[in-house]
This record gives C-alpha cells, sequence and structure tokens, in this order.
C-alpha cells in the first residue's frame, strides 16, 4: 500500500495498544514510524530493475525478521521514554505496527514475501489496490480524533472504530473480488475460454470496478466488470503473449524472475529491436508499470548485460474519464 496508508494503520495500531498506559502521540508516532520502517528498503539498489522489483518486499517485509527486530526496537523506545516498565506492552505495540504493514501489503497485486527466510513465495492476494482513500481515511480520521482529543473521552473509541472500519472494509474487498471471481469463471466458460489461470484486482481506487485477466495458453485476455453492471455478462479483449519469444528467451535471468515473480501473469513482445518481458498484473492494456527490455534482436537474440526498465504508467487524461464512466456501469471498452 502508499505511505500514507501505512503510517496511518501503525499510528492506529500504536494508539489501540498502548492506550493510556503512555501519551497517545507517543503511541501514535511509534506505531507510524514502526509502519513505515519496512519500505526503506526501496533505498536499496540492487544494481538491476528486475532485482530491485522482485526483492522489494522482501525480508524489510518477512514477518520472521520484522518479529526480531521489533525486540530492540521496543526496548529502545521503552528506555528512550523512561517507561521500562512498559516495554512489553511498547513490544506488543510495535510488533503489531510492523507486521500489519507486510499484511496489509499481501492483499494487493504487488507480491510480498512474507515467509523469508523459510519460503520466498511472494503473496499477493490482490484485493485492495495500491491506493485506496476507503482504506486510508478511516485510520487516518480516528488516530487524528484521538490525538485531538489527547486519549481523553471518546478519542480512544474513535481511533477504535476507525480501526474497525478500515479492516472491515479491507474484508469487504476479499468478497467482492470472490463475487467478481465467479462471474468471470462463468463469463470465460460460457465463451469457451478454459483459462490455465485467472486474476481478479481492482482496476484503481476503490472496489467497486475489476479488471480480469485470463491466461488462455499463448494468448490472454482482459476485461472488466463493475459491481454497478446491470446484468453478469462480461466482454473480453485478446491479446498475443509471445510465446515465441517466451521459448527463444529460455533461461534468461530476468524472465525467469518475471515468470515467477508475476504467477504466470506476463507476457513478451518485440519492438525496436529490443524483446520486452511485462508483468500483466499492474497496469492495463497497453500500459503496464513494470516492463524490461532483456534482448536485442540481431540474427538472433542476445541477451542485455543489465535489463531495462520500460515501464509506463496509464495517460490519466485518457484513463480517468473511462474509469469513472465504467465503475458506474457504463458498459464502455477500455480506453487503449
Amino acid at each position: 500500500m502508499d505511505s500514507l496508508t501505512q503510517v496511518a494503520l501503525g499510528a492506529a495500531v500504536g494508539v489501540a495498544v498502548m492506550r493510556r498506559r503512555t501519551a497517545v502521540w507517543k503511541a501514535a508516532l511509534w506505531g507510524a514510524v514502526a509502519g513505515t520502517l519496512p519500505d526503506l528498503d526501496v533505498f536499496v539498489e540492487h544494481g538491476d530493475p528486475i532485482l530491485n522489483m522482485v526483492r522489494h518486499r522482501a525480508e524489510s517485509h518477512a514477518l520472521f525478521w520484522l518479529t526480531l527486530f521489533s525486540l530492540p526496537l521496543a526496548a529502545i523506545v521503552a528506555r528512550l521514554h523512561g517507561e521500562w516498565a512498559l516495554r512489553r506492552r511498547w513490544w506488543l505495540a510495535l510488533w503489531l505496527a510492523l507486521v500489519t504493514h507486510p499484511l496489509l501489503d499481501a492483499l494487493t497485486v504487488y507480491g510480498t514475501q512474507l515467509g523469508l527466510p523459510f519460503s520466498s513465495h511472494p503473496v499477493a492476494l490482490g484485493s485492495v489496490f495500491i491506493i485506496d482513500p476507503l482504506v486510508t481515511l478511516p485510520w487516518l480520521a480516528g488516530t487524528a480524533w484521538t490525538l485531538a482529543r489527547r486519549g481523553g473521552g471518546k478519542g480512544l473509541r474513535a481511533n477504535d472504530v476507525g480501526l474497525l472500519l478500515g479492516c472491515a472494509y479491507l474484508a469487504w474487498g476479499v468478497l467482492a473480488q470472490q463475487e467478481v471471481r465467479a462471474q468471470a469463471l462463468a463469463a470465460l466458460q460460457a465463451q469457451g475460454v478454459q483459462a490455465e489461470r485467472v486474476l481478479v484486482t481492482p482496476a484503481g481506487f476503490s472496489s467497486l470496478l475489476w479488471r480480469v485477466v485470463a491466461i488462455d495458453g499463448g494468448q490472454y485476455l482482459e476485461g472488466y466488470r463493475s459491481l454497478f453492471d446491470a446484468d453478469g455478462s462480461m466482454a473480453f479483449d485478446r491479446f498475443d503473449r509471445g510465446a515465441a519469444l517466451d521459448a527463444q528467451l529460455g533461461a534468461n535471468p530476468g524472465a525467469v524472475r518475471i515468470r515467477a515473480f508475476s504467477h504466470g501473469f506476463y507476457k513478451l513482445h518485440e519492438a525496436d529491436g529490443l524483446v520486452r518481458i511485462t508483468d500483466l498484473r499492474m497496469g492495463a492494456e497497453p500500459r503496464y508499470s513494470f516492463s524490461f527490455a532483456l534482448a536485442r534482436r540481431s540474427s538472433a537474440l542476445q541477451a542485455l548485460p543489465v535489463p531495462l526498465a520500460m515501464g509506463r504508467g496509464p495517460d490519466l487524461r485518457q484513463a480517468l474519464p473511462w474509469f469513472w464512466q465504467r465503475l458506474r456501469g457504463l458498459p464502455l471498452s477500455p480506453a487503449r
């Protein structure tokens, strides 16, 4: 999730656990700090854009390492504020603020390696968009109200209610995702598509409009489903995945990493003499956040010494008007 959401969650958790045992600003401050720390891995440069991608949300997001780190962090905070008697409570607050960060990230589609060092599997439920105000605002508002009231009166209850509302919305997203997934599978079956794998994830900023990607051999299908759509039918556009290029790249290290990290939701295409691999989960046809040039075409493919990042964000001037109309259930073709 975005940084503001993680700060808001960490602060809300810190306040909820510490209650009136310490000043509410201390609990909110250190909760926010703990909620931010895992994302400092973005400043680590691995010398390769694909490695930078797949090693984000790795060790710094692993539940095992965060649990170990929470022990000295809590001791430092308790000693710093002269609250050594509260060190166990500080540990619980900071541990929860640390581990809820990757657990929230795991609900997005990116991929979070929760199990390191025992498993490098990137968990990516894909039930919430990376930026969703309906997640952030309850946590932010509840903690802000508590800080304004200095933890007195109804202040702590506001924090609790905000925390509960944000979590309830996340649970709603999981349920909505499963409903859309059932509708997508039924639509694909009705159209004679036996998909190898199906991805259902929010199209952006809410859990009301969903994007569906289905892998069908050497092709992939993309469609959209709004919760306000009038009927259960879904339209899909079909695209080539570049199976021939995939075979030619073979064990190219960058290709191997993206195949695994994307859970098989990737495509290859050739443009301007460069062979590119693209993660199909983040973005929409034809613009994707993560696309990399792996090889150059001469008489045969020649692997590039270092992959080149080729991703580009959406054209918001074109995408946003379509997004809001499609979210309302209007049967529009995607803005390409």
